[in-house]
C-alpha cells in the first residue's frame, strides 16, 4: 500500500527525495549494471532535478526516460524534454544515457507502435517519479482525455493522448508499463494537491483521478510538502 512521506518545506522534501533516489539507481546498479529512471516535467521536479545532477553516482549506467512529452519540437518552451536536458543532464549527470520519447525530435507525430516496441523491451524501471496535476492527471493520463481507458488497461508501452483541457497532444506511458517499477513515487507540493490526491484515495475512481492507478494498492508513495 501507498504511504506518505511529508516534509516542513520543499527544500526538505527535494533533499530527501534526492537522497533516496541515488540511493535506489546505486542499488540497480550494483545488481544489474545499470539503472533506470523515469521522470516527469513541470515546476515541481525542477530543483530536485538540480540536486540530483549535482549528486555522486555511477550515471554512465543509469537510463533517464520520461513518463510523458508534448507533441511540439525540441527547443519548445513546453518540452519535457528540454527541462529535463537542461537541469537533469548537467554537471554529474551529464553521462547518464537519455531515451526519448520522440526519437525524431520536430516531428509532431510518432511511431507508437516502434516506441511501445522499445518500452516493452526494458527491463523493470528502479524509480518511477510522477507527478500530479489538479484535475488528478499524471503523466499524460487525462481525466478528459478520451485515450484515458486505453492508457489505464492497454497492454502496450505508449499511447497518444488529447487531452481536452491542455495544450499539445502527448505521447504517454501506459499504466502497465509506469508500473512495471521498484520503487514508485508521486510528488507532489501544496495543500490544495494533497486534498486532491486524499479524495481520489477515498473515491477509488480511476477514470475520474487517473492518479489512483498509483497510489493506493498500486504501492506508489507520495513524498509531499506545503
Amino acid at each position: 500500500m501507498s504511504e506518505w512521506h511529508t516534509f516542513a518545506d520543499r527544500e526538505a522534501l527535494d533533499h530527501s527525495l534526492a537522497a533516496y533516489i541515488v540511493s535506489k539507481l546505486a542499488l540497480g546498479i550494483e545488481a544489474r549494471g545499470a539503472a533506470y529512471l523515469v521522470v516527469s516535467g513541470g515546476s515541481t521536479p525542477v530543483n530536485l532535478f538540480s540536486l540530483l545532477s549535482a549528486s555522486h553516482l555511477d550515471w554512465k549506467n543509469v537510463v533517464v526516460l520520461l513518463a510523458d512529452e508534448r507533441c511540439v519540437p525540441v527547443d519548445h518552451q513546453d518540452r519535457n524534454e528540454r527541462l529535463v536536458r537542461e537541469v537533469l543532464l548537467t554537471g554529474k549527470a551529464e553521462q547518464a544515457q537519455f531515451l526519448s520519447l520522440m526519437p525524431t525530435p520536430d516531428d509532431a507525430t510518432v511511431n507508437i507502435e516502434a516506441l511501445s516496441s522499445l518500452l516493452s523491451s526494458l527491463p523493470r524501471f528502479d524509480v518511477v517519479l510522477l507527478g500530479m496535476g489538479e484535475d488528478a492527471h499524471t503523466a499524460s493520463l487525462f481525466p478528459c482525455a478520451s485515450a484515458l481507458k486505453d492508457g489505464l488497461t492497454t497492454d502496450e508501452g505508449a499511447l497518444i493522448t488529447l487531452p481536452k483541457t491542455a495544450a499539445h497532444a502527448r505521447v504517454s506511458m501506459s499504466r502497465r508499463r509506469l508500473q512495471a517499477v521498484d520503487h514508485g513515487v508521486i510528488h507532489i507540493t501544496g495543500e490544495t494537491k494533497k486534498t486532491v490526491l486524499e479524495r481520489a484515495g477515498e473515491r477509488g475512481d480511476e477514470m475520474r483521478y487517473p492518479i489512483t492507478a498509483f497510489w493506493g494498492p498500486s504501492g506508489f508513495d507520495c513524498w509531499w510538502a506545503p
